[in-house]
Parts: structure tokens; sequence; C-alpha cells
């Protein structure tokens, strides 16, 4: 069944390209479908690129000529596209090589520098991700104290205008460490000091472009203070770079300050010591790469797992993102960072909410992305067995939009091109 399923997706790709088909039926499928819900044997509906229906594939009857094509997935597991948040894809290439990085520019406050124009469409590192059934990527720029405003992506496209989901959804201000790790051995009260100085500066550079923001006709138009325009209407996200405790509770109370509408924790290594005050103000996190090792000596071991699960106890919205080294490519991973929540302490289905639903709910897109249901995007992909599970995970189908997507890469390629130099031996 998965060769003919192959076949079929090779099939439509080649006479259709990546062509929306109008009128596309998935059934009995094991849905997971990112709300928390399950439905064991599905059939899924797609038209012009939105789901029209869900229904009990077992209990479902269907007219072959209202569809143009129909697929049986044959119990082979369903899920909406998985989301890359906070990422360098399509932004880089290939680390070592300082042309292939676009993601630093020069200067400390660049609100204005927007990643969506850098994005690159034709990057091999993407189709690599894609294949474990990440389809979707916030583009983040970094450096400085604000790096840059953030652009929500599709994996796929002719150019960045044609894969732009969310032109600029949010900028990104790196909050100072509260605890300085000089090397010049300076004073506790000097680092103290250091923390209070480059925090000013913050505050400083807020209230100059609220200030901006709220005069009618300003005599010189700042293009800095211009992307933070809507940050202040309520419009756009500020998202906090953050791990310690301290950084996490001042940047609570700098968002009452700016009455920032929609502030966002990046990083939160900490953040399950202040749970309370994170979902009063209503502030999600974008959480740590779960493989990661503890960061003080007298941490528990298994912290970075467990994380997840403590903040979804307390009740405060999460998702899980991957910064760190070699972070494009190691996107692919994303789907494995769940499965080891989903071992020290998530359901299945919240760990899969994880790194879809909560994910487009906490970038601003979940009216259209991040889970299946009816009225919302094909953004989806089925795989052979769990998705979360780096032995089962074996994507055969994905789509974004409705649209298709072809699962090949360099590594498939290459894959392909000795198995066929050996067989021939």
């Amino acid at each position: 069944m998965r060769n003919s399923l192959i076949i079929l997706l090779s099939i439509l790709l080649h006479f259709g390209g990546n062509a929306q088909h109008n009128k596309v039926l998935l059934l009995h499928g094991n849905l997971h479908p990112g709300n928390g819900e399950v439905l064991p044997s599905a059939a899924i509906g797609i038209k012009d690129g939105k789901i029209v229906l869900i229904k009990n594939s077992l209990a479902f009857t269907y007219d072959k000529a209202d569809w143009d094509t129909i697929i049986d997935l044959n119990g082979k597991h369903l899920y909406p596209g998985f989301v890359a948040p906070n990422s360098t894809l399509g932004i880089t290439e290939i680390d070592a090589i300082r042309s292939t990085r676009d993601f630093d520019e020069v200067g400390e406050f660049n609100p204005n520098i927007r990643s969506q124009i850098a994005y690159n469409v034709e990057s091999d590192v993407i189709s690599t991700v894609r294949t474990n059934g990440v389809l979707l990527c916030q583009t983040t720029p970094r450096g400085g104290i604000i790096s840059g405003t953030s652009s929500v992506m599709a994996m796929d496209g002719w150019n960045w205008e044609d894969a732009t989901i969310g032109e600029s959804d949010g900028i990104h201000v790196n909050w100072p460490r509260s605890i300085q790790r000089d090397k010049d051995n300076s004073s506790a009260k000097e680092k103290a000091e250091k923390y209070i100085e480059q925090k000013a500066a913050i505050y400083t550079f807020f209230e100059a472009a609220k200030a901006y923001a709220s005069t009618k006709s300003p005599t010189t138009q700042d293009q800095r203070f211009e992307a933070m325009i809507d940050c202040f209407k309520k419009n756009k996200r500020v998202y906090f770079h953050a791990n310690e405790l301290q950084q996490i509770q001042d940047i609570i109370d700098f968002a009452k300050a700016f009455d920032i509408a929609y502030p966002v924790i990046v990083g939160g290594y900490d953040s399950y010591l202040v749970t309370r005050k994170l979902k009063d103000a209503k502030i999600p996190v974008m959480l740590i790469r779960t493989h990661s090792l503890p960061e003080r000596d007298d941490d528990p071991i298994d912290l970075p797992f467990t994380i997840a699960k403590k903040l979804q106890d307390e009740g405060v919205l999460f998702c899980l993102q991957n910064e760190g080294d070699m972070e494009a490519m190691n996107a692919r991973n994303i789907p494995f960072l769940a499965g080891t929540a989903k071992a020290y302490g998530l359901t299945e289905e919240q760990a899969v909410a994880a790194i879809s639903y909560n994910a487009c709910k906490i970038m601003g897109i979940d009216k259209n992305y991040g889970s299946i249901e009816v009225g919302k995007s094909a953004t989806l992909f089925v795989s052979e067995g769990n998705a979360l599970d780096m032995r089962s995970n074996q994507v055969v189908l994905a789509m974004i939009d409705g649209v298709f997507m072809s699962l090949d890469n360099k590594q498939t390629e290459l894959a392909k091109k000795y198995r066929r130099k050996y067989k021939k031996k």
C-alpha cells in the first residue's frame, strides 16, 4: 500500500507539477488534528485548498464524481503541518560559510529589518526539513538588542512573496542577561549595574518609539520607529528572548508598562518557576530546545525534558522551538523534540499541539493554520507511523494550502543513486 500511495503521489506531481488539485478526498487516515482530539479512521475533504469536511470514514458515503482525486490512506497517520518557530530556516544555508548567512544585520536596534525578503525558497535545507513533516516556519533574524521582524513562511513556493503566510508577525528583543558572565572579573555590583544599564537602553528605545507612534505627523520619518508602530497599536507581537528567572519577571513588568498586547517569551528555561505570573499576564512561551543540557549544576538532569509538562499542567500556552547550534538543518528534528516531551509527561495529542496548533496560536495564524479543522487551510501530511518517533516518521504525502509537495531532497536523491549503483553489482 505504501508503494501504491507513493506512486500515486508521484503521478500527481508529474502531471500537475505543484498545481492545486481542486477536490481531494483522503480516506481512512488515523487523524491527529492538533486540537487535542483523535479520529482513528477519518475522511478529509479538501476543495480549493481548504478543508471542507471531516467525517468518520467508516460511516461516510461519497460520490466519486464529486472528487477529482481520492486517496485511501489505509490507516496511516494524518497530521497538521508541523511548525518551526524562531528559526533561521530559509535565511541560512551553511552556517560555516558567512556568505550564506543572512540573518544578522549591523546595529543594535533593527526592528525595521524583515526576514521575509531574505527567505530563500530554493534552500536545500528546507527540502530536507519538509521531509519530516515540518511545513511552516517562523523565519527569525538574530543579533543586536532588537534583531528585526520575523515572518511566517511556507516551506515551499515560487519565491518569498508566494511563500509568505504572515508578513511581519513580530519584532524580536534579546533581553540582556541578568546573570552577567563577564571575563573581566567584575564585581557583583558592577555586573548588576551593567544589567540595569542594558535594560534601561531598551526602555529608552521603546519610550521613544511609543512617542513616535502617538505622533500624527512626525517631521522626520524614522524607519526603525515606523516598524514599531503596530506593536503599540496591538497589531504586532513582541518576542522577548530570555531564559533566566529575573529576565522573565522583568519582561512581565516591561510588557505591562508599555501595554504590549502580545508579548511572547522565547527560550523560557526558568518559565516553570513563574507559571502563575505568566498565565495571569497571558504571556505564552516558545520553549527552549527539549534536547538540551541543564543550565545549572544543581538542576535535575532531565529538567529540559520536563519543562513542557510543567507548563502544560499550569495552563501556560507554549510551543516547542529549536534555537541553537545548527538550528536550520536540525529543524527536521522538531517532531522528535515533541516525542521526548511526550515521553516525559505530555500526552501524544498535547505533544502534537506543541509543534502545530499552539505555535500557530502564539504567532496569530491559528485561524487558518495549525490544526485540521473545517474551514482551515489544507496544510497537512501523512506518515506511515507515529510522526513523533524517528523510527516511524516516514512522510509519504504532504500538502500546503491544498497543493501537493514533493518529498524529494538532496539526501533522498543520493540514497536512490547509491541504491541503484550497488543494486547493479
